[in-house]
C-alpha cells in the first residue's frame, strides 16, 4: 500500500470511483436512495484537481482504493486552520486501517504547509464517521451547516483537531 500525492499521470476517473462507491455505501440510509443511485460515472473526476485543493491517493495492487482532499480552511471565519475537506476509501477498505493512515498523511501535509489547527465536516447523521474522526482526536465544535442533498435536509458538523 503507497499513500501518495495525485499526479497528472493519475487517473482521475479511477479516483472519482473511490468517490462514488464510497458515497452509496457510507451515506445509505442517511442521503435518498434515489440519489445515491444517480450518481454519475466520473461525478468527481473534474473537482479533484480544482485550484487550492490537494489531494492524496492510496494505491495498492496498482489500483486506487482511497482518497483524500485537504487544503487551506475555505471558512472565512478559520482562516489559521487547515480543513480535510474529503476522505473515502473503496467500502472493501474501511476498517482496516487504511482511513487511519490516510488521515495521518492529511495531518502531516497540513503541518507541512504551517496549520496546527485543522478542520473537517462530517453529516450529523454519519456516526461511522464521526466515532472514526473522533478516535483520531477531532472533537466537534457544535458549529454546523444545513444542507440539503437529494432533497433531503441534512445537517454537517464541524470537528476540529488542535495541535497547540
Amino acid at each position: 500500500m503507497e499513500i501518495r500525492l495525485l499526479t497528472p499521470e493519475d487517473d482521475l476517473l479511477e479516483v472519482s470511483g473511490v468517490y462514488e462507491r464510497s458515497w452509496k455505501y457510507a451515506y445509505k440510509g442517511i442521503i435518498p436512495q434515489d440519489y445515491l443511485d444517480s450518481i454519475p460515472e466520473g461525478r468527481w473526476a473534474k473537482t479533484v484537481t480544482r485550484e487550492g485543493m490537494n489531494s492524496l491517493i492510496v494505491t495498492e495492487g496498482g489500483h486506487i482504493i482511497g482518497t483524500a482532499g485537504f487544503c487551506k480552511s475555505r471558512w472565512p471565519q478559520h482562516p489559521d486552520h487547515g480543513e480535510i475537506v474529503s476522505l473515502y476509501l473503496l467500502p472493501e477498505y474501511i476498517g482496516k486501517g487504511v482511513g487511519r493512515q490516510l488521515t495521518e498523511r492529511c495531518l502531516g501535509e497540513l503541518r507541512g504547509m504551517g496549520f496546527k489547527d485543522i478542520l473537517l465536516w462530517v453529516l450529523e447523521d454519519n456516526s461511522r464517521a464521526r466515532r472514526f474522526y473522533e478516535k483520531a482526536g477531532f472533537v466537534c465544535t457544535g458549529e454546523y451547516l444545513d444542507d440539503n442533498i437529494g432533497g433531503k435536509s441534512l445537517r454537517e458538523v464541524m470537528y476540529e483537531r488542535k495541535e497547540r
